[in-house]
C-alpha cells in the first residue's frame, strides 16, 4: 500500500484549560469558540483576551488552533460577524470554520490571509459541492456525518488533491441532518442553528392521535420506555486503518461542553491509535486496550455511524437518554515528589484511603494505585479526601506526571 500522510487530529476544547489538557495529551490542532456566532453555547468559550492565550499556548508546541463561528446567522449578525471579526483576526488563529456563504463573503473581505473552513453545518456530501467551496477559496471543508468511507473516498478522488477533507470520528450523533435541527427552536425557544440547542433528540415521547386529546399513549420497546430520537455516540477507533485509507485530512472529535476528562481520556486513545497505525500500517490492528479506555468516560453506547453504509435500527438507543457512566475522575495531578513519592492532588470528588484508582498520564499511559497512604495540605494523614478544589498528598508506586487524571471506577 501507499504511504499515506498522518491525518491531524482535532479536538474540542470549550474553554482555556480544556485547550492546554487536548495538546497535552496528544491533538494536533483544537476547534474553540469565541464568546460569539459559536453553536455551543452550553461551552464556556473564550474571550479574545483568552484566545491569544491559547493561540501562544499552541504555537509555542506546534499545534493549530481553529475557531468556531458556524451559526446560521440572520440579517443582525452580518454586521457584527464583521465587527467581531476584526477583533480576533490578528490573534493568530490558523482558521475560522464557517456554514453561511455571507459570512464566507465577509470572511475574504475582512481577514484574505485566514484559512476558511466550511462547517459541518453546510452539509457536504458531494464532490461538486466540496470543490467549488475549494475554488471559492476555502481550504477545507467538513464533511456532513451522514457519509460512508466509500462516499468520502469517492470525493476525495474527485476534489482538487489541495482541498482538505475533515470528519467527525468520535462523539455525539445528532438526529437532524448533521446538526441542523428545528426540534430545539420549536419546542424549547432555544436555537439549535444559533448555538443554544436543548437536545431534545434526548427526552422521552409520548404518541397522541389527533381526535383523542390529551390521551398519552407510550410508545415502548420494554415497561421503561423508548427515547425514539437518542442516537448512540460514533466511535471509530478500532477502524483507523479504513478513515486514513479514505483521504481525509483531519480526524475530529466532537465534545466542546465535556469535561477536561473526557477530552484527555479520548485524545489520548485516539493518539495512540493513529500513531499505532503508522508504525507499522501493514500489520496494524486495533488494541482493545483503545476501547476499553474510551469506554471510561461518560458515553452512550457505541456506533460506527454512517460509515460502513445507512444505519438500522441499532443505531438509536430506545431504552434511555442516560448516559453509561462507569468512572468518575477524582483529582487533578499537579505535582510529584520523587523523594517522598507522593502526588499532589487537586480534589474533584471523594476518595479514600484503600481505593484502588488508576492514573492517566499525559502520553496516554496509565497504571492502577491501590491508595494505602494519603495526607491533607499541611502533611496531616487523612482516610478520605473529600473536599473539592483543596489539595491531597498521594502516594505511588510510580511517578506521576502533571496533569495526570485520577479516576475511580464506580461501585455497582
Amino acid at each position: 500500500m501507499g504511504i499515506k500522510e498522518k491525518p491531524e487530529l482535532l479536538a474540542p476544547a470549550g474553554n482555556l484549560e480544556k485547550l492546554k489538557i487536548a495538546i497535552e495529551y496528544g491533538a494536533d490542532a483544537v476547534y474553540i469558540g469565541g464568546e460569539e456566532f459559536s453553536l455551543r453555547v452550553a461551552a464556556d468559550n473564550f474571550t479574545n483576551d483568552e484566545i491569544k492565550l491559547g493561540v501562544d499556548f499552541a504555537k509555542a508546541r506546534g499545534k493549530k488552533v481553529y475557531l468556531t463561528a458556524n451559526i446560521i446567522p440572520h440579517n443582525k449578525d452580518i454586521d457584527e460577524y464583521g465587527r467581531f471579526l476584526n477583533d480576533v483576526k490578528d490573534l493568530g488563529l490558523d482558521a475560522v470554520i464557517l456554514s453561511d456563504l455571507g459570512m464566507f463573503d465577509v470572511t475574504k473581505e475582512l481577514a484574505p490571509g485566514l484559512e476558511i473552513h466550511i462547517s459541518t453545518q453546510a452539509n457536504n456530501v458531494n464532490y461538486r459541492s466540496a470543490q467549488k467551496w475549494y475554488e471559492m477559496g476555502a481550504k477545507r471543508v467538513i464533511l456532513a456525518r451522514e457519509m460512508s468511507l466509500d462516499e468520502i473516498s469517492e470525493i476525495r478522488r474527485r476534489t482538487d488533491k489541495d482541498l482538505e477533507l475533515e470528519a467527525f470520528v468520535h462523539g455525539a450523533m445528532c438526529i437532524s441532518y448533521s446538526g441542523r435541527c428545528l426540534l430545539s427552536n420549536y419546542m424549547a425557544g432555544r436555537d439549535g442553528n444559533g448555538g443554544a440547542c436543548a437536545h431534545p433528540c434526548r427526552w422521552k415521547y409520548y404518541l397522541m392521535e389527533e381526535k383523542r386529546p390529551g390521551e398519552y399513549m407510550p410508545v415502548f420497546e420494554n415497561e421503561r420506555g423508548t427515547f425514539i430520537y437518542n442516537s448512540k455516540d460514533l466511535c471509530m477507533i478500532n477502524h483507523i486503518d479504513k478513515l486514513v485509507e479514505s483521504g481525509l485530512t483531519s480526524f475530529k472529535i466532537e465534545g466542546r461542553v465535556k469535561s477536561e476528562f473526557y477530552v484527555a481520556t479520548v485524545v489520548a486513545a485516539y493518539r495512540r491509535a493513529i500513531d499505532s497505525y503508522f508504525e507499522n500500517p501493514d500489520a496494524w490492528e486495533p488494541n482493545p486496550e483503545w476501547l476499553s479506555e474510551l469506554k471510561k468516560v461518560s458515553h452512550r453506547d457505541y456506533t460506527t455511524g454512517f460509515y460502513f453504509g445507512r444505519p438500522g435500527g441499532t443505531e438509536q438507543h430506545y431504552a434511555s437518554s442516560s448516559y453509561i457512566r462507569e468512572y468518575d475522575m477524582v483529582g487533578v495531578a499537579e505535582g510529584y515528589d520523587e523523594k517522598t513519592n507522593m502526588a499532589k492532588i487537586v480534589q474533584k470528588n471523594r476518595f479514600f484511603k484503600g481505593d484502588e484508582v488508576e492514573f492517566l498520564c499525559p502520553d496516554g499511559s496509565f497504571f492502577t494505585q491501590k491508595i494505602e497512604y494519603m495526607t491533607d495540605a499541611d502533611g496531616n494523614e487523612i482516610e478520605v479526601a473529600n473536599r473539592p478544589q483543596s489539595i491531597a498528598y498521594v502516594k505511588t508506586d510510580k511517578k506521576v506526571l502533571k496533569d495526570s487524571f485520577m479516576r475511580k471506577r464506580r461501585e455497582k
